[in-house]
């Protein structure tokens, strides 16, 4: 009898879409909110601690620095990675910038699907989508999705699911 060969893995494409292209003006806003308010709160410290240690300076000037350098180089390369796809059996994302994820969620493993907006979202017409499985590595997420077509995604996945047989568990 000869030993078993284990099976070839298939090679799995990418997910076809890119988000909205004005993810990238989102990103880097709220990061450079984030940025701002780091510099504020730095600044004050420079300010109001006057018997601050001298070393203090050096690691500011660092975290100063890192976070401009998040808030120029992040929202491009985020831009560059953040891939999605619907397909008649699963939902495939792919996310990050320096760690990148992928999830492929079976449509009749759905539970629920979300879309939320911020405030700051709606100013760009964005939406996230969220779609939940009975996986235990938590739902899938798609990041920055136009607002009109999220909403088609939601009423076609939704449709989707309501229709299969199984009960997504």
């Amino acid at each position: 009898m000869e030993p078993a060969v284990p099976p070839v893995p298939v090679a799995l494409r990418e997910p076809t879409h890119q988000v909205s292209p004005r993810a990238v003006t989102y990103w880097r806003l709220v990061a450079g909110i984030t940025t701002a308010v780091v510099w504020v709160v730095l600044g004050l410290v420079v300010l109001l601690w006057s018997d601050r240690p001298w070393w203090f300076t050096v690691p500011a000037l660092v975290v100063a620095l890192l976070l401009l350098a998040w808030t120029l180089v992040m929202p491009s390369f985020r831009f560059r990675v953040h891939r999605w796809e619907v397909t008649d059996d699963a939902v495939h994302t792919r996310s990050g910038w320096l760690t990148v994820e992928e999830r492929i969620a079976p449509l009749s493993r759905v539970q629920t699907v979300d879309s939320t907006q911020g405030p700051i979202m709606r100013m760009f017409s964005l939406r996230s989508l969220t779609v939940t499985t009975a996986s235990a590595a938590g739902p899938l997420t798609i990041d920055c999705l136009d607002a009109e077509l999220a909403r088609r995604l939601v009423a076609d996945l939704t449709a989707i699911t309501a229709a299969t047989q199984d009960d997504a568990t």
